[in-house]
């Protein structure tokens, strides 16, 4: 009976956190009230407040559900060794669009935490875990970019720190824009007809 009432649990905390992604999706974060998802869910308040705190609790953990794509392809650049690091950045690049385009539950989630909420209050842990996911980037990318620079396939007059924040600013700026419309235009082409000339014209440049 215990182990029933666990999986119960279990469940009905997963079916509000679905209702809250739903609606996070559909009216944003800050018009969607408690009630709003404990209807959607066929729960109570009590039920949700069992569970969750308050509403950014329940974001929190909506969060902590999914895995964005910019932290789930991370494990690619960490594994890639090869002989050419830029290579290593664009498969890594590459690689968070493609989980943008294929991963439905990381791009409603992405969408929410970019477009659907205002980063105050409860939800700063947000604009938080952004700052860390850019963190985690650049420390990455820029030791990428010294070795490329040690191998000799970009110059020594390149600044780590630069390149870095200019391919994050790329691959933030493509997922953003297609967010908006992903009728609009295919990410995964357009990704490489902005990030290849960029690192090829890294190459052109060595000195």
């Amino acid at each position: 009976m215990a182990r029933r009432t666990k999986e119960e649990a279990a469940a009905t905390r997963d079916s509000i956190l679905d209702a809250a992604e739903k609606l996070f999706v559909e009216q944003g974060v800050s018009r969607t009230t408690l009630q709003h998802i404990a209807t959607a869910a066929g729960v109570t308040r009590g039920a949700i407040y069992w569970h969750f705190d308050d509403k950014g609790a329940l974001f929190n953990a909506m969060m902590e559900r999914a895995t964005l794509p910019l932290e789930a392809e991370m494990q690619v650049l960490d594994q890639a060794e090869s002989d050419d690091p830029l290579v290593d950045l664009r498969n890594y690049m590459l690689a968070v669009l493609r989980r943008t385009v294929e991963d439905p539950v990381a791009r409603r989630v992405f969408e929410i935490a970019t477009l659907k909420v205002e980063f105050v209050g409860e939800m700063d842990a947000v604009r938080q875990r952004r700052q860390q996911n850019m963190a985690n980037w650049m420390s990455r990318a820029e030791r990428r970019i010294r070795l490329a620079v040690d191998k000799g396939v970009i110059g020594r007059d390149v600044a780590p720190d630069g390149v870095a924040l200019a391919l994050w600013i790329i691959i933030d700026g493509l997922i953003h824009s297609w967010m908006f419309d992903p009728q609009h235009f295919d990410l995964i082409a357009l990704g490489k007809c902005v990030i290849d000339p960029y690192l090829d014209g890294l190459r052109r440049g060595r000195r």
